[in-house]
Formats: structure tokens, C-alpha cells, sequence
């Protein structure tokens, strides 16, 4: 197995987690992001980023095109009404004179998952090509590649939300709208790498 390849790749598609991991430090209170916060984080995108490999392993070739069609179209949907939703939220309570204020709970169990999707969506047709780049033929192999993929993407989402911590309290204020315009840019980042590279 090639463990070069396979740590550049996980590393890789753990990137736009990163981002929502540090968006998500960012936007919240600084009492608020906490280890168990940061964890709950991480582990979302740390296991959605090992399923998703693992399915499109499973699905073959014979999903791929089907894959690849839609992949980028669900990520663009997904992110941009997340992050339009932040941004609306963010200058209504602006606007309103509200204090900004973001809960642990705010970022709910499903938002988390929609999240969680959004960002692996392009591993599902990693996980096609992922044997012959790492040499994972076997399912013992593949799962060994899928592990590390979801271990890095968990440490780095961990260290991202903390990050984030830091780099909210730069920002206090604005951390929510600049949080919903990086979900969007994730999002359109996704759909044009898709479409036209």
C-alpha cells in the first residue's frame, strides 16, 4: 500500500471539513467551544469522510458517472443554503441590534449532518479511484484506508474548530456572516472544480 498517496489524499478531502470546522469555532461563543463541541465536530466529519470512500468502493465503477453527475450539485445546494441561511441570520440580528450569539445547540444534529454530507460528498467518487491510487485492493486494505482517511479528517476538524476559536475572537462580531460566505465559496469551490476542471 502506498501510504504517501494515501495520507495526501485524506488529507486532501479533509480540507473543506477543516473549513467548517474552523467556521463552526468561529461562530460560536468563545465558552461555547468546548473539547466536547470540538469532538462532536470532528467526529461527524471524521466519519462521514471514511463512509463515504467506503461506499463508492462498494458502488465500483459501475456508479461512477452517476457519482460524478451529481455530486457537485448536492455539495453546491447544500453548503449555499446553509451559508445564505447564516448570513440572513447574522444581519437580522444586526439589524434587529441583537447581540451575536451562537449555542453549542444551534448547530443541531441535522444541520451537523447536512454539513457532514456536504463536505465528504466528493470522497463517495474518491472511493472509486481510491484503490488503484493506494493500492487498496483488498476490503482489509480498503478499510485500513478508509480508517486513516477518517482519523486525519477528525484530528484536523478537531484542531479546525479550536482554530476557529481563536480566529472568532479576531473577528467577534462579523465571524457569523464571514462563517456562512465560506460555506458558500466551499460550496462553489466543489462546483467548479466539478464542472469545468
Amino acid at each position: 500500500m502506498d501510504y504517501i498517496s494515501l495520507v495526501g489524499i485524506a488529507v486532501g478531502l479533509s480540507m473543506d471539513a477543516f473549513a467548517v470546522c474552523i467556521t463552526n469555532g468561529a461562530v460560536c461563543r468563545r465558552e461555547n467551544v468546548t473539547p466536547r463541541f470540538a469532538l462532536r465536530m470532528a467526529i461527524s466529519f471524521g466519519f462521514f469522510q471514511a463512509l463515504m470512500p467506503m461506499l463508492g468502493w462498494l458502488i465500483g465503477k459501475a456508479g461512477e458517472s452517476l457519482i460524478s453527475s451529481v455530486d457537485h450539485w448536492i455539495a453546491l445546494i447544500l453548503l449555499c443554503y446553509l451559508g445564505g441561511k447564516m448570513v440572513y441570520e447574522a444581519v437580522k440580528k444586526m439589524r434587529s441590534g441583537e447581540q451575536e450569539e451562537c449555542r453549542i445547540e444551534n448547530v443541531s444534529f441535522r444541520t451537523l449532518m447536512a454539513l457532514s454530507v456536504a463536505t465528504s460528498i466528493d470522497a463517495l467518487a474518491t472511493g472509486i479511484i481510491l484503490p488503484s491510487a493506494v493500492g487498496a485492493y483488498s476490503l482489509t486494505l480498503m478499510l485500513i484506508s478508509v480508517g486513516a482517511i477518517g482519523l486525519i479528517t477528525f484530528c484536523i476538524g478537531f484542531a479546525g474548530v479550536f482554530l476557529g476559536k481563536t480566529f472568532g475572537m479576531l473577528i467577534a462580531g462579523k465571524a457569523e456572516i464571514l462563517g456562512g460566505v465560506v460555506l458558500v465559496a466551499i460550496g462553489l469551490k466543489i462546483f467548479i472544480e466539478h464542472m469545468f476542471l
